[in-house]
């Protein structure tokens, strides 16, 4: 008996100096900033960038489900509510994904964005102001994504644009032309929600809290059934392409501020969303 009892505590000790020893992949989790949500409420992907970490990955970790980043050049700044990041040209923050938000049949994307006279491209001149991009596998689609959401213009007039992409039909929805916005690149903070509707195949944009009067369709399309198969990479601050040397519009980073980022997998009530916006959520 005390022969098996002996044998018992050293399998148990060996099993203790294993564990001790077990080299983690992601970060320890700490504490960041959480949000009144379950994983599987309407909230799939919050980065509230208020990470005051040495680790980079830390201060980009999304809170839903405590997705790390893969990569995070980005520099920390002061954001809307705390801290926020700062883009760097040429790179961006990559995920492994925005968790089940893809997969969403109604969407809305909320985010505070800081952005200092004209947008550039990666050679100085005019180009887009990526918030995020979903990268498509190669040769799926002429623009290598299946999501993105930018900004273009100057403070004078700036352009919002954004194309979805599913299986056999994309769709741009695009504030434009003779609908460009005015102060959206004056070096302070400003609000920006895109919603995609299901039940009526409509997306609005709002602005500061304030829907935009230029409500966008997309035919009958319905549910919004995303490429989700041609996925590739997630990245926030850049768009799809990777000839970031260039002055490929596709390629283009953003430089400007980014805060509290939201993905829902449900349009927002104009109610809630002005509840974002007063709250600086």
């Amino acid at each position: 008996m005390q022969k098996k009892f002996q044998q018992l505590f050293a399998a148990i000790a060996m099993i203790l100096v294993a564990v001790s020893c077990q080299k983690m992949d992601k970060p320890e989790l700490g504490t960041y900033p959480v949000d009144a949500n379950s994983p599987t409420g309407p909230l799939k992907f919050y980065v509230a960038f208020d990470g005051s970490s040495s680790n980079p990955l830390m201060n980009a970790v999304d809170s839903i489900r405590a997705t790390f980043p893969s990569d995070n050049p980005f520099t920390n700044a002061g954001g809307i509510a705390g801290k926020g990041v700062t883009g760097v040209n040429q790179k961006f923050i990559k995920y492994p994904s925005f968790n089940t938000w893809a997969g969403s049949s109604s969407v809305s994307i909320s985010v505070w964005f800081k952005q200092d006279g004209q947008t550039k491209n990666n050679n100085g001149t005019n180009g887009p102001a990526y918030i995020y991009s979903i990268k498509a596998v190669d040769g799926f689609h002429w623009s290598n994504a299946v999501n993105f959401l930018f900004l273009e213009g100057n403070n004078t007039a700036c352009a919002v644009k954004s194309q979805f992409v599913s299986i056999g039909s994309d769709n741009w929805f695009t504030w434009e032309g003779g609908q460009m916005i005015a102060g959206l690149c004056d070096n302070q903070w400003h609000h920006m929600v895109l919603t995609y509707d299901e039940t009526n195949s409509s997306a609005k944009l709002y602005i500061d809290g304030v829907q935009n009067p230029n409500v966008k369709t997309w035919g009958t399309h319905g549910p919004l059934k995303l490429a989700t198969t041609k996925i590739s990479e997630y990245r926030v601050g850049a768009g799809p392409s990777n000839s970031f040397a260039s002055d490929d519009w596709l390629a283009c980073s953003f430089k400007g501020g980014l805060d509290q980022l939201r993905m829902y997998g449900v349009a927002l009530t104009s109610a809630e969303v002005q509840a974002l916006y007063a709250s600086k959520r």
